[in-house]
């Protein structure tokens, strides 16, 4: 292994020692720093983690181990040497308990300094490689866990696999509850960015007057009620992965914005011209075709943009097109449910199982956990049909409405054509918002995405209509 470029950080209240050191890790073309406390020291790791921390068993403010483990609480695993002017057993046992790769005596030897940081590396670097393939085979199983054993999921798995490799930015496609979320956290938990955080953001949920200072941040002052500097999403997923759930409903004017951190990683807050960088990895999910949206004529979705976003592609099949799952999922969802209910239900009647197989679930996983739930809280043994509440008295087609109506003229007499056709639509209006809210369980952004409005027109068609929601509750999708 080639120690070139390594980032070491020096803590020892000598100059000379310092000195010393730092030639040594040169003629390597190593990069070292120095410091001459443990509190400097452990701002150094805050603000930049080294690849190696050299520290003296003897500091000014802190002794050398205490500051070792206080350095490991900040970055996990961190190879150590400890470097003692007055060494002894009961010392060096102590460092190397506490997890230290090495203990040296001063004076110190070119040699023996290079032979200790050397295998200090090596052994990080192979400790860091077996725990990526374990996590990779842990996260690859998770996936299968999460969504299912069928064929498509073990391809999908495999892709997010090879991607998670990458820096890439990943556009994940798929149906409204199909899973891209759990598609977009496990390639962020197979890469090299694992440590670093993972920050999500519908951008169906955020009112688009609201959405550039929820991204990017703003500064004090910068618009009223703006009374202090805030950091936006993208600021705080620094060294990690950004997660922009439904890109689709993105603004076309925060669209711009995005594709200067897609191309340059900077960002301006609202009312600031100075560029701050940013390392982030950018995921986005939509359950709309984004290529289409780029040729719409009203171009909703800027081609450069999807460009930037879709170095790779992962299309999330729906549930209907993996039956296999169907009945693993609900399974796995009784299961869930008995915990949290304190329940016993275990077995589905041969009806019920016809039914669920037999369903083409439009709503996808998130759909068919939303029924689970609600079958075990109606039964304590067996969950036949009668417990499954389906839409429709039958399975109905992808995006079929239920129960059309006849047209109903209005009380009122001497009603004119367009005062019957304002009247009829707002019965269809109500029955069809009515419908897509059960479908995903009363949450209000999935259905203005479904139905291609923003989250403020659904909001008050809601009141207007007087339709009472569903409660919505978070879940795995």
């Amino acid at each position: 292994m080639s120690a070139a470029g390594n980032k070491v950080l020096i803590v020892d209240g000598q100059d000379g020692i310092c000195a010393v050191l730092s030639e040594y890790l040169k003629s390597e073309g190593m990069v070292p720093v120095v410091a001459h406390t443990a509190k400097a020291a452990l701002e150094k790791v805050r603000t930049g983690a080294p690849d190696l921390l050299i520290v003296d068993a003897e500091l000014p403010d802190m002794g050398g181990i205490e500051a070792m483990k206080a350095a490991k609480d900040l970055v996990e695993d961190l190879p150590t040497i400890v470097v003692a002017g007055n060494p002894n057993i009961r010392e060096a046992v102590a460092a190397i308990q506490a997890g230290a790769h090495g203990y040296l005596e001063k004076p110190l030897k070119h040699h023996e300094v290079l032979r200790v940081v050397f295998r200090a590396l090596n052994e990080s670097a192979l400790q860091r490689k077996l725990r990526r393939l374990s996590a990779q085979a842990e996260d690859a199983a998770s996936l299968r866990e999460s969504m299912g054993p069928s064929q498509a999921v073990t391809r999908l798995a495999a892709e997010v696999a090879r991607v998670a490799k990458t820096n890439f930015s990943v556009l994940i496609l798929g149906e409204t509850g199909s899973g891209k979320d759990l598609v977009a956290g496990a390639i962020h938990r197979l890469s090299a960015r694992a440590h670093g955080p993972f920050v999500a953001v519908d951008c169906g949920a955020i009112p688009e007057t609201l959405i550039e200072g929820e991204l990017f941040g703003y500064e004090k002052g910068a618009f009223t009620g703006a009374d202090k500097q805030k950091s936006g999403k993208f600021e705080m997923a620094g060294g990690g992965t950004f997660f922009l759930d439904e890109v689709c409903n993105m603004p076309l004017a925060s669209q711009a914005k995005l594709l200067r951190v897609l191309q340059d990683k900077t960002i301006h807050r609202i009312g600031s011209t100075r560029p701050i960088d940013v390392d982030v990895r950018v995921l986005a999910a939509s359950n709309r075709d984004l290529r289409e949206l780029t040729e719409a004529e009203a171009g909703s979705f800027r081609r450069d943009v999807y460009f930037r976003l879709n170095e790779f592609t992962i299309q999330v099949p729906p549930l209907r097109e993996r039956r296999e799952d169907i009945l693993y999922l609900a399974k796995r969802f009784v299961d869930l449910t008995n915990v949290e209910l304190q329940k016993e239900v275990r077995n589905f009647t041969q009806p019920a199982v016809d039914r669920l197989l037999g369903y083409p679930w439009p709503g996808n996983v998130r759909q068919l956990r939303s029924m689970i739930r609600r079958a075990v809280l109606l039964t304590e043994d067996t969950i036949g049909e009668q417990h499954l509440a389906f839409d429709d008295a039958r399975p109905a087609a992808p995006g079929e409405i239920e129960g059309a109506r006849s047209v109903e003229i209005p009380p009122q007499r001497d009603c004119s054509l367009k005062e019957i056709v304002q009247h009829n639509t707002a019965l269809v209006e109500r029955q069809i918002l009515s419908h897509v809210l059960r479908q995903t369980g009363g949450n209000k952004a999935e259905a203005a995405r479904l139905l291609h409005i923003d989250y403020k027109t659904i909001h008050l068609k809601i009141k207007v209509y007087g339709l009472q929601t569903p409660r919505h509750r978070k879940g795995d999708f």
